[in-house]
């Protein structure tokens, strides 16, 4: 029997993350940004041919658009990792330079998952549940780290991870 994993993980699934309201912002700004750069920019004196403007206006729309994008990401990942959300928001939009959005992933915590049994929030990794104390994940009986579901013997210690009864007897060394 396999087990599934309860994380979803790749692009999409992250994608997915990012609010409505930032999506809605960001094409705001990227509209906004096209707007002042081709005509607010065009009536001034001394304003950049053209091509510069319609350069500057799809770069630095995009540019912020992605910004408003990831703070948004921030604020619905930090909640979906038990973090305080508006602390991470704040500190990623007020730590210049993108310095608070590498601060963020750098330091978030890991995702959480939910026990079965008991729908306890249990950090990834753990072995068996710390309220019920249900086994989450396969695990060697000897040295106790985690193991894959169709492993014969533990990567770690090298054990059997079959019963012995399953064995049926045989030995790993037989006697010459």
């Amino acid at each position: 029997m396999q087990i599934k994993n309860e994380i979803q993980t790749g692009l999409a699934a992250e994608i997915r993350i990012v609010p409505t309201w930032a999506w809605a912002l960001a094409g705001a700004i990227f509209i906004a940004m096209q707007i002042l750069c081709n005509f607010f920019l065009a009536g001034l004196s001394g304003a950049p041919p053209e091509q510069w403007r319609a350069l500057i206006g799809v770069v630095g729309g995009m540019f912020i658009g992605c910004f408003v994008l990831l703070i948004g990401y921030v604020n619905r990942d930090a909640r979906r990792r038990g973090m305080n959300a508006i602390l991470w928001t704040l500190l990623a939009i007020l730590i210049p330079h993108g310095l608070g959005l590498i601060l963020y992933f750098i330091l978030r915590q890991p995702l959480q998952r939910i026990c079965p049994q008991c729908g306890t929030a249990v950090q990834t990794g753990f072995n068996f549940c710390p309220r019920c104390s249900y086994k989450l994940s396969p695990s060697c009986p000897k040295c106790q780290r985690l193991v894959g579901a169709n492993d014969v013997f533990c990567p770690y210690c090298g054990s059997s991870l079959r019963s012995p009864a399953a064995e049926g007897g045989i030995s790993a060394h037989p006697a010459g």
